[in-house]
């Protein structure tokens, strides 16, 4: 059954005029994303699809690239789940491009009541294996912190293409595989990540045969000296949402890296770049996928519960009471 479903790949928006909204719509355009209205995301027009589709509870995302914009729109999702705790979840942006500005984000996470921790792969030009960064990765570790890692949804186009296409696929490749050299997932095993596309639309899973097979060759550096079996056996730990990529091109490779209890699902939901139609054809790909058995595919929807338990706990008492 999907109405108990968890999604973990869910964005909003803050209010915003309609001269804002115009004028993002021009900003997507000069990064060769063509939308044709300005997007309007808003909380009863979520509910309502939430509610035809069978999704009992959304993981909220949103991070702005200015750190202002990003407490703000924090703010707003922490009162999104207060008037709605049964329905969402917040997963508090942290600005990573300012490690100082990060940790203020961390000691507000218990006043906002945050589920998690949402980072961006390279938020303005940096990149989460910094080393700057890891104070914020050893306080995250420390609370046992569950953390959603989505590339930079604000890069320029490529190719007179838009990034959402397919480099955000090969950015979150690049940011998984320097976190690896980097020995973060060695010194942090109780933070625990889950990847957005499935691994940059499987591109991470389909690349860690190579991986595995030069990655730890005395050509490359690797001044962690990780083994190949290591490596291995850290991105097996990763969590792989299923936003876009409910298809056996992606979870094929997927399950090669990892197991099926790490799949956890994801819509993308809350973006231009998503519509119902795309939404619900990826899930049902994801239903048919005969790499799973029926029980395991089902299994999709409630694996991120271990993850988020105070936020499945919400949802399963309104659940139980309805």
């Amino acid at each position: 059954m999907t109405g108990s479903w968890i999604d973990v790949h869910a964005h909003y928006s803050p209010p915003s005029t309609a001269e804002q909204r115009e004028a993002s719509r021009q900003a997507l355009r000069e990064a060769c994303f063509m939308v044709a209205e300005p997007y309007h995301w808003t909380v009863e027009k979520t509910l309502d699809h939430m509610d035809r589709t069978g999704i009992g509870m959304q993981l909220l995302s949103n991070q702005p690239a200015g750190t202002e914009a990003l407490r703000a729109s924090n703010d707003y999702g922490a009162e999104l789940v207060q008037r709605y705790p049964h329905r969402f979840g917040l997963l508090a942006a942290l600005p990573t491009d300012d490690p100082a500005a990060a940790m203020a984000e961390l000691d507000r996470a218990d006043e906002m009541r945050a589920d998690g921790f949402a980072v961006t792969c390279r938020r303005n030009g940096v990149y989460l294996g910094d080393p700057s960064l890891e104070p914020m990765w050893a306080e995250l570790d420390r609370r046992g912190a569950t953390v959603f890692a989505h590339p930079d949804a604000y890069a320029a186009g490529t190719q007179g293409r838009p990034a959402p296409l397919i480099e955000v696929g090969f950015e979150t490749t690049r940011t998984i595989v320097d976190m690896v050299y980097a020995g973060l997932f060695r010194k942090y095993p109780d933070m625990r990540l889950i990847v957005a596309h499935c691994g940059g639309g499987g591109t991470l899973p389909a690349m860690t045969g190579r991986l595995g097979l030069l990655g730890a060759e005395p050509w490359v550096p690797n001044p962690n000296a990780l083994t190949a079996d290591e490596m291995r056996t850290q991105l097996r730990r990763l969590y792989l949402d299923t936003a876009a990529t409910g298809f056996a091109s992606s979870l094929a490779p997927a399950l090669v890296m990892t197991t099926p209890d790490h799949l956890v699902y994801g819509s993308d939901s809350g973006v231009p770049c998503s519509t119902e139609e795309t939404i619900e054809a990826n899930k049902q790909a994801l239903l048919e996928f005969g790499g799973l058995t029926r029980q395991q595919r089902e299994a999709v929807g409630r694996n991120a519960a271990a993850l988020f338990p105070a936020a499945a706990a919400r949802l399963d008492g309104w659940t139980a009471a309805a």
